[in-house]
C-alpha cells in the first residue's frame, strides 16, 4: 500500500476517534491533513474574534515546513497514537 492510500485509509478512521480527543489533538491532525492535501497556508490568518479558524490555521502554519508526504507520515502516526490511548483508555 502507498502513503497515500494509507493516509486515506488513516483520515477515515480518524472520523471514528472518540469524542473525548482533545482539541489540540484534533488540531495537530487538522495541521497535518491540511498540510498533506493542499500544501503551505493559502489564506491569510483570520481576525482575533474567530478563535475556531484562528487555531486551525494556527495549527496549520505549524507544519508549513513538512513536505507533503512528511505530513501524512506525521498525520497516521497521530491517528495511530489517538487509537492506541482510546483503546487503552477502554
Amino acid at each position: 500500500m502507498g502513503l497515500k492510500e494509507e493516509f486515506e485509509e488513516y483520515a477515515e478512521k480518524a472520523k471514528a476517534l472518540p469524542e473525548n480527543t482533545t482539541n489540540e489533538n484534533k488540531l495537530i491532525l487538522y495541521g497535518l491533513y491540511k498540510q498533506a492535501t493542499v500544501g503551505p497556508v493559502n489564506t491569510s490568518r483570520p481576525g482575533m474574534f474567530n478563535m475556531k479558524d484562528r487555531a486551525k490555521w494556527d495549527a496549520w502554519k505549524a507544519v508549513e515546513g513538512k513536505s507533503k508526504e512528511e505530513a501524512m507520515s506525521g498525520y497516521i502516526t497521530k491517528v495511530k497514537q489517538l487509537q492506541e490511548e482510546a483503546a487503552a483508555a477502554s
